[in-house]
């Protein structure tokens, strides 16, 4: 047993793949596709949950377990899913996440009752958790500290592109086919991303897998939890999702209704505002190699704040534009943050990372549902409110973070 002190993880890695350098583009078109194809099997669901209810005549509520129950088991997969990576290696773990995770949604659209259906979506996210639980690890190992924020960034934009993909394709084909046929359309194009991943990633060079303890581990994860700059990582990642999950789980409700009255169709369009995301986190990724992480991440916030208190009057313009800088403020900050998370843990990133999006969903899940009671209470005032508190303990940890991150670490990792 070997205890390692680790340092802020700020130094650049010589050995690391750099932008323009060979290796480089390779590496982050792979994650890019592993984005994609993760986050189009993840939520290529989500439009089709009325016709779930009148399908297999579930409530409205039961209907939308077909996304919780993924997304869910997603999150407490993580940190099991980042241990397999340590023994078994990063590119294997995700090849065989991405691929398997894409071919059983081949399967689903042919369920005899709901019940299997929610078995497979359960199953379903287990299987996706390899990529998200992994993919920072991995590049925080083979891209150099200097080009990481710009790859991290591209592989936050696959993310995005890919749950918008999948939410708009099932959605605009479900008019001219079957919506099993829909949802197996959705399916093979996330299989399609995931084999160009599996072609396209190059191999670890900086990793050699290891056995891992299970007193190890915890080890591992309470040396991070010890560290302050990464807690508050992983607060942030809580806060800033879940707030960002309650926009858009009850903006459809909005526009719907009066004053709007938007068709169902048309307010669904409002998720190409994601696309917002998937510039900003690209953007933002660059940024943070140029300018320095916390001044990107306090932009970006100041973006979501801003965003978040355009939506507020009942007036479409100023909601849609909101909402736009909203979406492009949060990516952007996601961005930054969990690629500060792989760069702040030297030893374990794994964990590191595994902890970051244990953190990033179930802020979605426990989140997302109690901002309904926000909506019921005041309407879209009350979410404003609500996802308005969450940005500032937002604000508060950014401010911790500002001030600890360039301590170093005095907690130590073990390793066997």
């Amino acid at each position: 047993m070997q205890t390692l002190t680790v340092n802020t993880g700020t130094a650049p890695r010589p050995s690391g793949r750099r932008v323009g350098g060979p290796g480089y583009r390779r590496t982050t078109l792979a994650l890019f596709a592993a984005g994609m194809g993760t986050f189009i099997t993840l939520y290529c669901v989500q439009g089709l949950l009325p016709i779930f209810s009148d399908h297999y005549g579930v409530s409205p509520a039961m209907a939308a377990l077909a996304v919780s129950v993924a997304t869910g088991l997603l999150a407490f997969a993580i940190v099991p899913a980042s241990l397999l990576s340590e023994r078994f290696g990063r590119v294997r773990l995700m090849c065989v996440a991405a691929v398997s995770a894409s071919v059983l949604g081949l399967v689903l659209p042919w369920s005899p009752t709901f019940e299997v259906l929610l078995a497979g979506r359960a199953l379903q996210g287990l299987l996706c958790a390899g990529v998200p639980a992994v993919a920072m690890a991995y590049l925080a190992e083979e891209i150099d500290g200097r080009s990481l924020g710009t790859a991290m960034g591209t592989y936050v934009a696959g993310t995005t592109i890919g749950g918008l993909v999948g939410r708009m394709i099932p959605t605009l084909a479900v008019d001219l086919i079957a919506w099993q046929w829909a949802l197996e359309l959705a399916s093979l194009v996330a299989l399609g991303f995931a084999i160009l991943f599996v072609r396209m990633i190059p191999p670890s060079n900086n990793f050699t897998p290891a056995r891992m303890t299970a007193g190890v581990t915890l080890r591992n994860l309470a040396g991070h939890l010890r560290d302050v700059p990464l807690l508050c990582l992983f607060g942030l990642a809580f806060v800033l999702m879940g707030g960002f999950v309650t926009v858009y789980n009850f903006l459809g409700y909005r526009l719907i209704n009066a004053p709007f009255d938007l068709p169902v169709m048309l307010a669904g369009l409002v998720f190409m505002l994601y696309l917002a995301g998937t510039i900003s986190s690209a953007a933002a990724g660059r940024m943070s190699d140029a300018w320095g992480r916390d001044r990107v991440l306090v932009a970006a916030l100041a973006v979501m704040i801003i965003g978040l208190v355009l939506s507020l009057p009942d007036w479409l313009p100023t909601v849609l534009i909101g909402i736009l800088l909203f979406t492009a403020g949060f990516f952007a900050a996601h961005s930054v943050a969990s690629g500060w998370v792989g760069a702040r843990a030297t030893h374990n990133r794994a964990g590191a990372s595994s902890l970051y999006m244990l953190c990033y969903y179930l802020g979605s899940a426990f989140v997302g549902a109690f901002g309904g009671i926000a909506f019921t209470v005041a309407g879209w005032a009350g979410i404003v409110g609500f996802v308005g508190l969450f940005l500032c303990a937002a604000t508060i940890l950014m401010a911790i973070l500002s001030r600890t991150h360039q301590r170093p670490n005095s907690g130590g990792e073990t390793q066997s």
